[in-house]
């Protein structure tokens, strides 16, 4: 089934001002997310979801697809919405959702994702990662819990499920996942998505996922082994470069 890919890129970032035309390595991180999608040739067409000219021309200017959308949009999911009703990619099944701050996104993430939907295993299909320990009560990092087929019982920001006991940590650790914030949709899944009005669950816990779940659509979660955050603050860009000028270094003879 033929996946078309959405980078939702908004300039308006309040921790990293004009965040998708900050450099990595170079080039402005939209055009290296964008450039890492294409790499990993999980999608047959990947395109920006822009609120902002300036966004736009560096895209153009890259040869890069980029659609113009509203700046009134509440969320990535509903820029990438948006994108994916115009007459001009009305004929792709799969939409899949990668954010505009994530330009380490491993293959398996988004072939997990969108395999998931392409099975028919579920209308929407995410990824996790296994959570460490020392990370499971920071309010920063989104946990999943899934029932025996893979499917999102529910996300949160606190520690889940709560360990009554010390002597059952065994038992907890292969159960909860950290969240990987990409998303595949059918079609029809993405529309419902937006239409929805926010979740009072999703209010609470300032997460957007859980208005689909809440609603009784379900999520399948890929179980992959690894994957890197993205980029919301200086350090974390300066990280990026670190790693960047790593991946890039010539090899000595």
């Amino acid at each position: 089934m033929a996946v078309l890919a959405v980078i939702p890129a908004r300039l308006g970032a309040t921790r990293l001002p004009r965040k998708p035309l900050r450099l990595l390595g170079g080039e402005p991180l939209v055009v290296r997310v964008h450039q890492r999608v294409e790499a990993l040739q999980v999608a047959d067409r990947v395109v920006v979801a822009t609120d902002h000219p300036d966004i736009a021309a560096v895209c153009a200017a890259h040869g890069i697809p980029a659609v113009m959308t509203r700046a009134d949009h509440p969320s990535g999911t509903d820029r990438v919405a948006e994108v994916a009703a115009r007459p001009e990619f009305s004929a792709w099944p799969i939409i899949l959702n990668v954010q505009g701050d994530e330009p380490f996104v491993s293959r398996e993430a988004l072939e997990g994702a969108v395999g998931l939907v392409a099975n028919g295993r579920a209308p929407i299909g995410t990824a996790a990662v296994p959570v460490a320990v020392s990370a499971q009560q920071r309010a920063d990092v989104v946990k999943v819990v899934c029932t025996e087929s893979g499917r999102a019982l529910y996300f949160s920001r606190a520690p889940i499920p709560f360990l009554r006991d010390a002597m059952d940590a065994p038992i907890l650790a292969p159960l909860v996942r950290q969240h990987v914030g990409v998303y595949a949709y059918t079609r029809d899944a993405l529309h419902q998505w937006v239409t929805l009005a926010p979740h009072p669950l999703e209010r609470v816990e300032r997460l957007e996922q859980l208005r689909p779940l809440a609603h009784d659509i379900p999520i399948g979660v890929a179980h992959v082994p690894f994957a890197e955050g993205g980029i919301d603050t200086e350090d974390d860009l300066r990280h990026a470069n670190r790693r960047w000028s790593e991946l890039t270094l010539p090899v000595a003879p």
